[in-house]
C-alpha cells in the first residue's frame, strides 16, 4: 500500500488492486467508506474506498455493444448479473509512475490479447489517475488515450463510497434521471424534480436509489451535521453524468452512500441514439481527460 500524507491528511491507494483508494482521513475522521463488495469478482474481497471506473461507467447490457460496424461480446465481471460493469481497469494492476509525500500517478496499459476469446476490453487505451492530497482536499485527475489503431467509444469516473452516518445529508443539481428496467438498465429518462430531487439536500435514510442523472451541473454537497463535517465535490465538464448509489440494508459492509462522478450514463454503448449519452470517440493517439475535486469544510 502506497500513503500519501498532508497534515493530518492520510490517503491510501492499492495500485495493485485496479489502481483503488483503501482511505481517506482527515485526523480520525474517515471521508471515504471502505467497502468489501463480493460481486465485484476482481477485488477478492478487499475492502476499497474508491476505485477508477475506465473505460467506461456502470453497465454494459449483456457485455455486448455494436461500434463501428463491428459487434463485440465481453465476459460478466459482476456477481449475479449478464452483464458487464465498470470496464476493466479495476479488475488489473495498475502501476506506480510518480509518487510524492502528497501526490502519485498511476498508469495502467491494457492491450486486448490477440491469441484466444476476447472476454474483456477489445481496444487497446493507457490510462492514469492522479491524487493530489491536501490537509482539507483532495484532487483527482483521469486520463485515457487511444493506443490502439482504431478509433474506440469511452468514457470516464470515479466510484467513491461516503460514510452513512452522522445524519447524512445530500444535494446536487441535475436535468433529468434515468430509471431502472428489472435488470438494472435505463428504462425511462424523467425529469430530475419530486421525489427524484435533491436541488434541496436530503437525508439518507433507509430508502434505495441507484440511478444515473444527466445534466448534472458538476457540483455535488455532503454533509454530516452529526459529526460538524461537510464535504463538497467538483467536477470538470467531462463529468456530466452523477450516479447515486444508496443501498436499502444497514449491515456493515453496505453502510455508504456512492456518489460517482461519470462521462456517461449507464449503459450508455448501447444507447447511440441518446445525444447526450457521454461516450467519446477517441481517434488512435486521442485523449479524454477529467478532473473532480473533494473539499472538506465544517458546518
Amino acid at each position: 500500500m502506497i500513503e500519501l500524507k498532508a497534515g493530518a491528511a492520510r490517503l491510501g491507494l492499492l495500485p495493485e488492486l485496479g489502481g483503488a483508494v483503501t482511505f481517506w482521513k482527515s485526523g480520525e475522521v474517515c471521508v471515504l467508506e471502505a467497502v468489501s463488495d463480493p460481486n465485484l469478482l476482481a477485488q477478492k474481497g478487499h475492502r476499497v474506498a474508491a476505485y477508477p471506473l475506465v473505460p467506461f461507467s456502470n453497465r454494459v447490457a449483456d457485455g455486448h455493444f455494436r461500434f463501428d460496424g463491428a459487434e463485440y461480446r465481453m465476459k460478466p465481471n459482476f456477481a449475479g448479473e449478464p452483464h458487464v460493469i465498470h470496464g476493466n481497469a479495476w479488475q488489473h494492476p495498475w502501476e506506480l509512475a510518480l509518487l510524492a509525500d502528497d501526490s502519485a500517478t498511476l498508469q495502467l496499459e491494457w492491450h486486448p490479447p490477440y491469441d484466444r476469446p476476447m472476454d474483456e476490453w477489445p481496444f487497446a487505451y493507457r490510462a492514469q489517475i492522479r491524487f493530489d492530497l491536501r490537509e482539507e482536499s483532495l484532487a483527482v485527475g483521469m486520463v485515457i488515450e487511444n493506443i490502439d489503431q482504431r478509433p474506440q467509444p469511452v468514457g470516464l469516473g470515479l466510484h467513491p463510497y461516503f460514510p452513512r452516518r452522522g445524519g447524512v445529508k445530500v444535494g446536487f443539481s441535475a436535468d433529468t434521471v434515468w430509471t431502472n428496467d428489472e435488470r438494472h438498465l435505463p428504462a425511462l429518462r424523467v425529469p430530475a424534480t419530486g421525489e427524484w430531487s435533491f436541488e434541496h439536500m436530503r437525508a439518507i435514510t433507509d430508502q434505495a436509489i441507484d440511478n444515473c442523472y444527466a445534466g448534472w451541473d458538476g457540483a455535488a454537497f455532503l454533509r454530516w451535521p452529526d459529526d460538524g463535517l461537510a464535504l463538497t465535490i467538483t467536477a470538470s465538464p467531462t463529468f456530466r453524468h452523477l450516479v447515486l448509489f444508496t443501498p436499502p440494508d444497514r449491515n456493515p459492509d453496505r453502510n455508504f452512500v456512492a456518489i460517482e462522478p461519470v462521462s456517461n450514463m449507464n449503459d450508455a454503448l448501447n444507447h447511440a441514439g441518446v445525444m447526450d449519452r457521454g461516450i467519446t470517440i477517441l481517434a488512435p493517439g486521442e485523449r479524454l481527460e477529467g478532473h473532480i475535486h473533494f473539499a472538506l469544510t465544517a458546518c
